[in-house]
């Protein structure tokens, strides 16, 4: 369920609502959990949006 709720963070974030939350809290997410895999998500997101308006290339690393 917390990959379900990092999709809907990543591709729809204005969609995401507290009742996301109770549901994953419900499947026995802990809260800790919960935070640390958004915020994960949320840097992931942030940090490559970042870079792709500053035409920033991907180390040749991680094409392989």
């Amino acid at each position: 369920m917390l990959l379900d709720y990092v999709r809907k963070l990543t591709l729809t974030p204005a969609a995401c609502r507290r009742e996301d939350v109770r549901r994953l809290q419900q499947a026995g997410a802990t809260d800790e959990e919960i935070h640390g895999t958004v915020q994960v998500a949320a840097y992931f997101n942030y940090i490559n949006r970042v870079a792709d308006a500053l035409g920033v290339d991907p180390d040749p690393e991680m094409l392989d």
